[in-house]
């Protein structure tokens, strides 16, 4: 972090509250800080500034922010996961009185890089539109490579929102996801087919031992 940035406690001092009064702050959605690779909080100078009412280059709290939503299959779609998953997040937005500016999605593995939607949220924060992204879990955007998608937003001053939700059950996306590494991996050794093959092998397999859960 450059200086740009400053730890929860340095923040609390310029602020003159208490660092548990900003994790409340956090929980509440009114100012959320940045995190570094080991975890740390980090907050803006200019957010804190904004809050201080100090005319700064930025005075005002940014609250425009980008929503993203995912699911795997076109099955999860057709069955409205999708539109529900967007429908929690823009309420959330509203909750939090934030700007949406772009409701992003996919309908795409997690470990997929190509992803449309995804390319787009980029762009879009490449370009300063928004300086938050709010997703419902940390798999809605990717299952893997979450700490360099972070970074990557945090160089442009847009900060990761993850809501609270137990609501999604990615066990299917899961097995999907574990079936297309399998595959990946398998035709990388034994080429494409062998590696259909092997895809065929662990989809039987799982399906399998879903069936005996269910018998049991």
């Amino acid at each position: 972090m450059d200086e740009q940035f400053v730890s929860i406690g340095k923040a609390a001092k310029m602020l003159g509250m208490s660092i548990e009064g900003l994790r409340k702050w956090e929980r509440e959605g009114r100012l959320i800080p940045v995190r570094t690779l080991t975890n740390h909080r980090r907050y803006r100078v200019a957010d804190l500034h904004a809050l201080m009412h100090e005319d700064v280059e930025n005075p005002a709290l940014d609250t425009r922010c980008i929503l993203y939503a995912r699911v795997s299959t076109k099955k999860q779609q057709d069955a409205g996961n999708l539109d529900r998953q967007l429908g929690r997040l823009t309420a959330f937005a509203a909750e939090q009185h934030w700007t949406v500016v772009a409701a992003l999605t996919d309908v795409a593995s997690g470990l997929n890089e190509q992803r449309r939607g995804l390319h787009q949220l980029l762009d879009l924060a490449r370009d300063h539109q928004a300086s938050l992204v709010v997703v419902e879990s940390r798999d809605r955007l990717a299952r893997f490579g979450w700490g360099y998608l972070e970074t990557f937003l945090h160089a442009f001053g847009v900060r990761l929102i993850v809501m609270e939700s137990s609501v999604t059950d990615d066990q299917p996306e899961l097995v999907e996801d574990l079936i297309a590494i399998t595959t990946s991996f398998s035709a990388r050794i034994y080429g494409k087919g062998g590696g259909k093959k092997m895809g065929a092998t662990v989809r039987q397999a799982m399906a399998t031992l879903a069936q005996e859960g269910v018998s049991e």
